[in-house]
């Protein structure tokens, strides 16, 4: 299962930052997503687009977390030919995370 199965992002960019929300489609799914989608579990996921920070917001009543990520400085939206680099297409890999399965174990690879 993938994140882009349990939920939607929208996204922006702003100079070196990248703004990505991940919004449930359930909210019964967004406990869930609190404890696997981790702004350390979105910093490896997307290591080879993203240098710098991540910081996760919650924003449980709408069953949604915000992620701001730092590129590095000189690597900003205005800067750049690339459009891969850009909020849409980052916000577009994030949700091809994909999620342990909570049926299993975590030693076989679930959330336990």
């Amino acid at each position: 299962m993938t994140l882009r199965d349990l939920a939607h992002s929208r996204s922006g960019d702003k100079g070196t930052l990248v703004n990505c929300s991940v919004i449930a489609y359930d909210p019964r799914d967004f406990e869930y997503l609190m404890e696997v989608v981790t702004a350390d579990a979105v910093k490896a996921h997307l290591r080879d687009l993203i240098h710098g920070d991540v910081a996760r917001y919650l924003l449980p009543s709408l069953g949604a977390m915000n992620f701001v990520m730092a590129r590095p400085p000189g690597n900003s939206v205005t800067r750049t030919l690339a459009l891969d680099a850009h909020g849409k297409s980052i916000s577009s890999a994030l949700l091809e995370m994909i999620l342990p399965d909570r049926s299993l174990p975590a030693s076989r690879g679930g959330i336990g």
